[in-house]
Formats: structure tokens, C-alpha cells, sequence
């Protein structure tokens, strides 16, 4: 690909927070190359006021930063920020991904961090719809789904249970309205993974069990014995068409 062409492809806006030098200098030279615009935070106590300054088209956030780290930072900024949070995690910091998980992350990529793992993470990520724009590439339906008491708004990007909003991330949202569109169906970790996030299952990724996990515990599913969105041995999760009355 030319010069020219890269130039053309885009221009998103990526908000880094990292503290190693070296490693932020060389993730950003990457990602510049492919015509994304990169800005870099060394501390993470100055990092919450440069996402709302800026407000990025995406957050890249290291775990492990001085003045507050990144699941401090992460907690932080969810609430003012709605675009995605990709977090950079050691490999065996495996209870740390889980928690930014939990607290609003939308996805995790583990050091040595791979250029070309970090760019399709960061493009699968920005490749869901905005809440207020729709285009013909994206993957939803743009008709409501009801079961019951439970409503999914595609065009709002909200659901409601019993009348009451929930209270639900990006991520959490996408992986509601993909079991739901689906409903009766078995979905594997491999087909909720590529939709998702545009990667195979390798067998290991944990990241589909914990959301499927934490989206049990906004919808008041048991989380011991789970009727609304089943694990089907083996196989992968199925969501329940009639558990919602």
C-alpha cells in the first residue's frame, strides 16, 4: 500500500496511556503509519483530564502506571467516556484483565504487546456503531427485540427490563443484542468472538465467559444455575426466548 493510500484509509484519534517510552514511541510510529493519529499520557493521574480534553476516537490503557494505574484510571473515566477502552495487560496478570473487564474495558491485549494484534483489536473495537450513527456496514437490525419484559433498542443502543433501563457498557450492550438476535440458537465462543471482536477463539480467551458473566448478574440471572442465558457444554451459550415474562 502506498503512502497515498494509508493517508486516505482514515483518521482516528488514539489517546495512549502508557509509561513505558519506548514501548509508547514505538506503538505510536506503528499506528501512524496506518493513519492513525496518536497523543501519549506517561502517568495516569493526569490521564482522566487528557480523555476528557481530547475525547479520542478510542483509549489505549496500560495496567501498571505511576500516580494511578490503569483499572483506577479505567473506573475513572467509564462514566464520562463512551467511546472504547482497549487495556494493555502482562500475560500473567490474568485476575487484573477480568477486573478491567468488570469495571468497563471493552477489550484487553497482553505485553509483549504484537503492533499487528494491537491495530485489529483497536479496529475491530471502533468498528461498532456509534449510538447515534448508523451505517449500512454494521451488523444490527435496525427493528427493536422484545421477549417479554426484556426490550433491546438498536437505534437508542439501550435495553430495559421490567421497565427499568440498564445499566450496560458498549461491550455489554453488543453481547446482549447478539445472544437476543439470536435467541433459540447456540452461539460458540468462536462465532460471539468474531462478531465481536473480528478474532477467532484460541482455546484459552477467557473474555467472552466473563462478560457473559457479568451481563447474567444486570439481568438477574442465577448465576448458579442460569435460565435466561444458558451454557451449553461444550458448545457455547444460548439465550432463552421464553425466560423473561
Amino acid at each position: 500500500m502506498s503512502s497515498n493510500d494509508s493517508a486516505a484509509k482514515t483518521n482516528i484519534r488514539v489517546l495512549l496511556i502508557e509509561d513505558d517510552v519506548r514501548l509508547s514511541a514505538l506503538i505510536k510510529e506503528y499506528l501512524q503509519q496506518q493513519a492513525i493519529e496518536v497523543t501519549i499520557e506517561h502517568r495516569g493521574d493526569l490521564a482522566c483530564a487528557r480523555v476528557e480534553s481530547e475525547r479520542p476516537d478510542i483509549v489505549v490503557l496500560d495496567l501498571m502506571l505511576p500516580g494511578l494505574d490503569g483499572l483506577e484510571v479505567c473506573k475513572a473515566i467509564r462514566p464520562k467516556y463512551d467511546g472504547p477502552i482497549l487495556m494493555l495487560t502482562a500475560r500473567d496478570e490474568d485476575i487484573d484483565q477480568v477486573v478491567g473487564l468488570e469495571i468497563g474495558a471493552d477489550d484487553y491485549v497482553t505485553k509483549p504487546v504484537q503492533p499487528r494484534v494491537l491495530l485489529a483489536r483497536i479496529r475491530a473495537l471502533l468498528r461498532r456503531p456509534p449510538p447515534t450513527n448508523h451505517s449500512s456496514e454494521e451488523v444490527y437490525d435496525m427493528s427493536d427485540i422484545k421477549y417479554g419484559l426484556l426490550t433491546i433498542s438498536t437505534t437508542a443502543r439501550e435495553a430495559w427490563l421490567d421497565g427499568q433501563v440498564l445499566e450496560l457498557t458498549t461491550n455489554e450492550f453488543d453481547l446482549l443484542w447478539l445472544l437476543a438476535s439470536h435467541a433459540g440458537e447456540i452461539l460458540t465462543r468462536d462465532i460471539i468472538l468474531e462478531r465481536l471482536r473480528g478474532i477467532g477463539y484460541d482455546g484459552l480467551d477467557r473474555s467472552v465467559d466473563i462478560r457473559v458473566s457479568r451481563l447474567r448478574k444486570k439481568l438477574g440471572d442465577d448465576t448458579h444455575r442460569p435460565y435466561r442465558i444458558k451454557t451449553i457444554r461444550s458448545k457455547g451459550y444460548l439465550f432463552v426466548k421464553g425466560a423473561w415474562q
